[in-house]
């Protein structure tokens, strides 16, 4: 029966590395980012689960005959902070689902592969 044994530890493996795979995605809240537009006028903080922790808007940018500039650099600012919170978080996930990639059927996708 040593195909069983290796059944065994197959299943192990993949108990542990479901275990790794939430404890990095709990990790990811720990991940944070940061995007600026404007110059620095507008600035956007976030975490790697996607979750916006702070904008920071330059006096400076607060015009109110030009409202939608300011919203344009805050729609920017987001926008690259979040990007970059995925990228981040891609690249976190990597470090456990990696050795997987390239093993998983076509349109099967797990965080990070």
């Amino acid at each position: 029966m040593k195909g069983m044994g290796n059944m065994g530890n197959l299943l192990k493996q993949a108990q542990k590395m479901q275990q790794d795979m939430a404890k990095a995605q709990d990790e990811l809240v720990n991940i944070e980012v940061e995007a600026s537009a404007g110059g620095g006028m507008v600035t956007v903080k976030a975490n790697a689960k996607q979750e916006i922790l702070n904008i920071t808007i330059n006096p400076d940018a607060v015009d109110k005959d030009d409202v939608e500039m300011l919203e344009d650099l805050v729609l920017a600012a987001i926008n690259e902070a979040l990007r970059q919170a995925a990228e981040a978080a891609g690249e976190h996930m990597a470090q456990i689902t990696g050795p997987l990639k390239g093993m998983m059927p076509p349109g099967m996708n797990l965080p990070g592969m």
